[in-house]
């Protein structure tokens, strides 16, 4: 991800009333191009957003066009502050806070790092089943083509099979 003073495709807004979820700011913004993500950030104590959410565009145009449109629309009542969010991580990349969205507060982060790691985990765990069935298969075919190759009579006949039966038989 570049680093930039602003993240031009996606926009805080500010002023959500109560009501306001992520669907309904998902389809308040639409409108305006295609969502990659929408987020209300919850406060961990009542479970309620604090009036704020961000909507990531897939193209900064159709962002820049919303906020054009909806900074100052009213919304569920509310007027609507809506700007470029501020880059989710601080030049220098380094790990800890630093890196960490803005709006994450120490419940939310923790949370996404044991979603993280249990993503990983999964992933590892998935992984390694896929390799230890293709491993299985791989000796499986070998042993399918070991077998064809000393029972299957027809196999003398094969001058590919043959050579390389004359070529093992060298080397023996």
């Amino acid at each position: 991800m570049m680093n930039q003073a602003v993240q031009k495709n996606t926009l805080y807004v500010g002023g959500l009333a109560e009501e306001v979820n992520e669907a309904i700011l998902h389809a308040a913004f639409i409108p305006f191009g295609e969502i990659k993500d929408v987020k209300t950030p919850l406060d961990q104590a009542t479970q309620k957003h604090r009036s704020f959410g961000f909507v990531t565009f897939l193209e900064r145009e159709d962002a820049s066009a919303a906020m054009d449109n909806m900074d100052g629309a009213e919304l569920y009542g509310r007027v609507l502050t809506v700007n470029y969010a501020l880059p989710e991580r601080i030049k220098g990349g380094e790990q800890g806070w630093a890196a960490q969205p803005i709006w994450a507060d120490a419940d939310t982060w923790f949370e996404r790092q044991q979603q993280e790691e249990e993503m990983q985990r999964l992933q590892a765990e998935h992984q390694a089943t896929m390799r230890a069935a293709e491993e299985l298969h791989r000796k499986k075919l070998a042993e399918e083509q070991e077998g064809e190759k000393e029972d299957d009579p027809e196999n003398r006949d094969d001058p590919m099979a043959r050579a390389e039966a004359e070529v093992l038989t060298e080397q023996n």
